[in-house]
């Protein structure tokens, strides 16, 4: 019933509207990871990815350390550590969530870059019900994604030859640049102080190596925020404008 009373509540609704254009641009880049994904895992294996760890920076960096020659343990090292900053997001994220464990551990699967951000409501809170709706064509856009380019991959041959082997450093660069983080100076010395031992380290290190060294040096870039404390006391979902839950008086 707890679930039913999420998928039909109207942030759930809205966000399952504003959540479709997103989806559908990042269909592209699930494509790109499925073409570049299936000589190294294989179409299943790129699918199942997808599906399951639903990260794009943590799945482009794991298969680029295979694709390079690294170990499996190489290629596990670097997504977890590029998806450390769900860390603090889950933190912050954790007081709005509400319900059983089973409700919270689905509402707290739905949080990605884009739906966090979309869902802050100020004062530390979240509307998690409009989280979780935009996240829903997001994970479906790019499972479809992966798999349409899985399957195209047979077809395509090898991703050098079309270009494909520049979505890794690209996806990086866009994936900081469009960030606030990625217009200050600590982070834009922090991502070039990664590339540059990345590059030192490509001629001598045992692949994997670099890119695991360049995330590490990265978290350089981390800046910590405290969410502001709400007025009432309390954090829960927020459905209403913040007019509507002023106190009287």
């Amino acid at each position: 019933m707890r679930l039913r009373a999420l998928t039909d509540h109207p942030s759930f609704r809205r966000g399952l509207r504003d959540g479709v254009p997103v989806a559908i641009a990042g269909v592209a880049v699930a494509v790109s990871f499925g073409v570049l994904a299936r000589p190294v895992l294989g179409t299943a294996g790129a699918i199942v990815m997808s599906a399951i760890v639903f990260a794009g920076s943590a799945q482009f960096g794991s298969v680029a350390v295979l694709a390079a020659g690294g170990g499996p343990l190489a290629a596990i090292a670097a997504g977890i550590l590029l998806n450390l900053r769900y860390v603090p997001m889950g933190v912050a994220l954790a007081p709005s969530l509400r319900g059983g464990l089973g409700l919270q551990a689905i509402k707290a699967q739905a949080m990605v870059d884009y739906s966090w951000a979309a869902a802050m409501r100020g004062g530390g809170r979240f509307d998690v019900r409009y989280m979780v709706g935009l996240t829903v064509p997001m994970y479906i856009g790019w499972i479809s994604g992966t798999a349409a380019g899985a399957f195209a991959g047979e077809l395509l041959g090898d991703p050098e030859a079309i270009g494909l082997d520049a979505v890794f450093p690209a996806f990086f660069l866009a994936l900081l640049m469009g960030t606030d983080a990625g217009r200050t100076l600590k982070a834009t010395l922090a991502a070039g102080a990664a590339g540059l031992i990345a590059l030192a380290l490509i001629p001598v290190a045992p692949p994997g190596v670099p890119i695991i060294a360049a995330c590490i040096a990265a978290l350089i870039g981390f800046e910590r925020r405290r969410p502001e404390r709400p007025t009432d006391g309390r954090l829960d979902e927020v459905e209403a404008p913040a007019a509507a839950i002023r106190e009287p008086g």
